[in-house]
């Protein structure tokens, strides 16, 4: 008996189920109570999620472990689960409220969007799971403009079918990372349709991408931005939500990529996939909380490293 896979399996069907009643929840609580009962669910996820919790307190050793204590890297986990927390019951409340979505979510560098979309050639959104993204999306897609999202669909599709039904709603396409072709060939369209292409690019990409510096410590992370951009020649517009004091939220734009012509096409893609990378890293040093730590970022090593 395979008991290894019977916990797996537990944990999916615990997990939707805990999703459900969450969602059962929330339509019965007054707004005032949202967040209150994020920071409820976060404390117990934290609690029990013994898994999730290692990882996280292990990724942020990497990153932080010459630089702060372990009580200050115990607190940044508790903090990006109550993130968590919070961005799951937001996704659930305000997508069915469109009006109050939008009026909680401000737009900084607003002209360099609108600049980049000049162009016609479509805009590619390099961002990471850091704060609130499939907020990010639905604030864009609400306020008139035609995105979509490259994703990874979640392990249990019953979850992955339950957000995408919230994504529908508020009109952002969601473009699956698998099969490859396919995802090339509507990457490429919407991008011809001088819509905006949303891409993070900061969880661990195994052999498919290039290996960049990420807190001191080799990365590997996908090329589909530069590859796309150099193909399309799309403009790449870095942006993240982040989360203020007060629970709404400020969608940040920065300046477009310039890309850097190096000496060969690999080596292009590498300076420019990192030049990327530092940008999301200074992010995630500046709101620590804000990103998903739970997850294994360094899993893959590259081959100079004995491929451990």
């Amino acid at each position: 008996m395979d008991f290894k896979k019977i916990r797996k399996n537990a944990a999916l069907i615990l997990s939707w189920l805990g999703l459900k009643l969450c969602s059962l929840i929330i339509k019965v609580i007054p707004g005032s109570c949202l967040y209150g009962f994020a920071r409820g669910v976060a404390a117990l996820g934290y609690s029990l999620a013994r898994k999730q919790r290692n990882i996280a307190l292990d990724s942020l050793e990497i990153a932080f472990g010459q630089e702060k204590s372990s009580a200050e890297i115990e607190e940044i986990a508790k903090d990006c689960f109550a993130t968590m927390a919070k961005s799951a019951v937001e996704l659930m409340f305000l997508m069915e409220r469109p009006q109050v979505l939008q009026k909680r979510v401000q737009l900084v560098g607003k002209e360099n969007l609108e600049a980049a979309l000049s162009g016609g050639k479509g805009v590619i959104l390099v961002s990471a799971h850091f704060g609130n993204f499939p907020l990010m999306m639905a604030r864009l897609s609400i306020g008139g403009w035609k995105i979509a999202g490259i994703m990874r669909p979640m392990r249990d599709s019953r979850v992955e079918k339950f957000f995408l039904a919230k994504r529908n709603l508020v009109g952002v396409k969601t473009i699956y990372s698998q099969p490859r072709k396919a995802c090339v060939e509507n990457s490429i369209r919407a991008l011809r349709n001088n819509e905006l292409l949303f891409i993070p690019i900061d969880q661990n990409f195994g052999e498919g991408g290039v290996f960049v510096n990420f807190f001191g410590r080799k990365a590997a992370t996908a090329t589909g931005p530069i590859v796309l951009a150099k193909r399309t020649k799309a403009t790449i517009l870095p942006c993240f939500i982040v989360r203020q004091k007060d629970d709404t939220h400020k969608i940040i734009f920065e300046k477009p990529l310039k890309l850097e012509e190096a000496q060969n096409e690999e080596s292009s893609v590498l300076i420019n996939i990192q030049k990327l990378t530092d940008i999301i890293e200074f992010y995630i040093r500046k709101y620590p909380a804000e990103w998903s730590w739970v997850h294994r970022r360094w899993k893959s090593r590259p081959n100079l490293e004995g491929g451990v």
